[in-house]
């Protein structure tokens, strides 16, 4: 068993210790796994990462615990057995502890103010969140535990950690009911919140920092609320502030009317985008009479028939011409374009022969995938280039 600083000091940054024992770690012959008699790095547990640092020389690249209750420290390098001085990643550290007590706190006023309980906590990189157990989640539910828990942290109350057995809890409103038994170690922000927790905390709910709740997503049966704290807040607020000034001066208007403009702008793109829909159906179906007039063969099944290799066309544009072309009445298409690669074969409905099959036939020749209907198949070449000898070789196969 590993003495665990952290839980009765959570501002302990440097340490010493009795390096116990030192292996290489399992499949990864760069790695070494470090025992201590007591140490201050906080393993992963409970949704918050674990701590960095150095010991002695060693960089601490991870930490976790086992089932025997012992702190395991991988680090980049051996260390002897004997005495070694670890020192923590302080700013990560600090990072950990204001975004897990800001956890506490937001959970505590979610349970209060709306009977909300939290069911999860995960502390994450960039962001932290935590999955609330209710059906309904609601803006002003966000913006009224947003301020209250701000409040208190500008209230700076203490936060205490207690040592008490788990039947001394019954009864002392513990936010979650607790599973385990024996002593157990409890997290208390004064007038606000009592909860079991190993982690690590602040002392004063004014070391939080600011609050920020970012947003929120539906997850099965549950809310997952994004929140940041300290100053991952104030990044997150300032990096918005100059995505919305940014905005706001491409727009030439004010930050406040950014919404306003850009609702606008969003009807204007789309009546844009319904207009250019309407003449791209007009320009494809005067493209396709025209080419069927001036490009198209007669065969022999008494078809017209179009092979064609176009230079510059979409591949959207290019399904929507060959639909108008066989919406025609005997009219076989065989067409591609430079762009992408893309292959068409397609036929008006009562002629003989399966475009399907031909294009399978073509794209195995030139090493492309796709396939259709007998009535309309697709795909794509890897090399565009070769549209015209693989256009040519399926006309022919056609006769």
């Amino acid at each position: 068993m590993t003495e665990r600083l952290y839980y009765h000091d959570a501002f302990l940054c440097e340490f010493d210790a009795q390096v116990l024992a030192c292996a290489q770690a399992p499949g990864s012959p760069e790695r070494w796994q470090i025992l201590l008699d007591r140490t201050a790095f906080y393993p992963t547990s409970g949704g918050q990462p674990h701590d960095t640092g150095r010991l002695g020389n060693a960089h601490v690249l991870d930490v976790h615990e086992t089932e025997e209750d012992t702190v395991v420290h991988v680090t980049d390098s051996a260390l002897a057995p004997g005495p070694v001085h670890g020192v923590i990643d302080w700013p990560r550290r600090w990072d950990h502890m204001q975004q897990h007590t800001g956890q506490h706190l937001l959970s505590a006023v979610f349970a209060d103010r709306f009977g909300m309980p939290t069911v999860s906590f995960h502390l994450g990189r960039s962001a932290s969140s935590i999955d609330l157990a209710t059906p309904v989640l609601l803006p002003h539910h966000l913006a009224e535990v947003e301020l209250r828990a701000n409040e208190i942290v500008t209230e700076d109350r203490r936060v205490d950690i207690r040592w008490a057995r788990a039947e001394e809890l019954v009864g002392r409103d513990v936010r979650r009911p607790v599973a385990r038994a024996g002593l157990l170690r409890v997290i208390e922000i004064e007038g606000c919140d009592r909860q079991p927790c190993g982690g690590t905390h602040v002392a004063r709910t004014g070391q939080i920092g600011s609050i920020l709740l970012r947003r929120c997503e539906k997850v099965r049966s549950h809310w997952r609320v994004e929140f940041l704290c300290g100053q991952r807040a104030v990044a997150a607020a300032r990096a918005d502030f100059e995505t919305l000034d940014e905005t706001a001066r491409r727009l030439s208007c004010a930050p406040t009317e950014v919404p306003t403009l850009l609702a606008r702008a969003l009807q204007e793109r789309q009546a844009l985008y319904r207009e250019r829909q309407r003449l791209q159906e007009q320009l494809a179906e005067f493209e396709a009479l025209s080419l069927l007039a001036t490009r198209a063969e007669m065969r022999r099944d008494g078809a017209r028939q179009l092979v064609q290799v176009f230079e510059h066309l979409e591949p959207g544009y290019l399904r929507l011409l060959v639909n108008k072309m066989i919406a025609e009445d005997k009219v076989r298409v065989l067409v591609g374009t430079r762009t992408g690669g893309h292959v068409i074969f397609a036929q008006s409905r009562g002629l003989s022969g399966d475009m399907n099959a031909l294009l399978q036939h073509v794209l195995a020749v030139a090493g492309g995938r796709g396939g259709g209907s007998p009535q309309f198949a697709q795909g794509r070449v890897p090399e565009p280039a070769r549209l015209e000898e693989l256009l040519e070789a399926a006309r022919r196969r056609m006769e």
